[in-house]
């Protein structure tokens, strides 16, 4: 029988492009979809996808939807508790072993909240397999902590039922492939608030670090967790070593901003593409309508990682264009 699949976030640009991948490598999986709102394009580009209607907060049928699947691979937004809750429950029903790969993000190890390295360079990289222990009990406050503390109670008392996996990607580049989004989180972002600045833009120093992947090779891990999942687990780690990083790169902040402002420039966007040192203050303030200190964490922090574990047990190596080669047609897919 053809092992089935449940999908959250089938319409996202990490979701979208997860869901494009898996039925493109693997059309002989039994693969569902969770989608509050059906693309009018979704049953030609898909047409073996089953579709189950519902938002994150549709919790019974996200439920009975999991209890109907071998795996799911849960995206979309990393720190609603109740839909994950909802899929740990459903998936607990089986009387089998089932397999869940959760979407959560390197900001759980991002300095944002501490003022020593922000807009400088934070020297700490993160490591998957080094640091796993300090990962998996950083306090509660970081980004998507209490969706990861969930998962991690979950495998202390269902070790032998629930086995998890955690992608936690970096900052994330290139074209999504999905029926929805096929834009990344944050050069949108950026260049909202280039916009009001009047230049691209750095606070302070400006060389502060985060790490980046290209959606391609993320693909590249999950396709080798879902692979693994299909063969009973074999090949990967689950539970509390079940913790993948997938960085392939950095940049600082006034990089991004230096070449932004170029790409901007002969784009006649904006007059100068020499970038604009702003305080920290400012910084602050941009993106509170989504997030109190948003600002901070996506152009003043560092968030630095190292994708030891899938390297060491996928080959991992990315392959696919780097953020520079790239960055012009991120930034040029905003001004559409």
């Amino acid at each position: 029988m053809a092992p089935k699949l449940f999908i959250t976030g089938g319409t996202g640009y990490i979701g979208g492009t997860v869901l494009d991948t898996i039925v493109k490598t693997h059309p002989e999986y039994d693969v569902t979809a969770l989608l509050r709102n059906v693309p009018s394009n979704f049953s030609t580009r898909y047409p073996n996808v089953h579709i189950v209607k519902g938002d994150y907060d549709s919790t019974d049928i996200i439920s009975d939807a999991a209890s109907k699947a071998e795996i799911v691979v849960h995206n979309g937004n990393s720190d609603h508790q109740p839909s994950l809750q909802a899929l740990i429950t459903g998936l607990l029903r089986r009387p089998t072993p089932s397999y869940l790969i959760h979407l959560s993000g390197t900001g759980i190890v991002a300095d944002w909240r501490t003022p020593t390295y922000l807009t400088t360079l934070n020297p700490r990289i993160w490591s998957d397999i080094h640091d796993l222990a300090e990962i998996t009990s950083r306090p509660q406050g970081e980004l998507h902590r209490h969706t990861d503390a969930l998962i991690q109670s979950y495998v202390c008392s269902h070790r032998d039922k629930l086995k998890t996996a955690i992608v936690c990607p970096p900052d994330i580049y290139g074209p999504g492939r999905g029926p929805g989004r096929t834009q990344s989180v944050y050069f949108p972002l950026f260049w909202n608030e280039i916009q009001k600045v009047g230049a691209a833009f750095y606070a302070g120093e400006g060389t502060n670090r985060r790490s980046w992947v290209h959606v391609e090779d993320l693909m590249g891990v999950y396709l080798k967790l879902v692979e693994a999942a299909v063969a009973g687990g074999e090949g990967a780690e689950w539970g509390v070593e079940g913790y993948y990083f997938a960085s392939s790169q950095e940049a600082s902040q006034i990089e991004i901003a230096r070449a932004a402002g170029r790409i901007l420039k002969d784009q006649g966007r904006i007059e100068s593409e020499e970038p604009m040192q702003v305080s920290l203050d400012q910084v602050n303030t941009m993106l509170g309508d989504r997030m109190p200190g948003l600002g901070t964490y996506m152009f003043a922090a560092n968030s630095r990682t190292r994708a030891d574990r899938a390297k060491k047990l996928f080959g991992y190596e990315p392959s696919h264009p780097s953020l520079w080669d790239t960055m012009e047609a991120d930034l040029l897919a905003c001004l559409k």
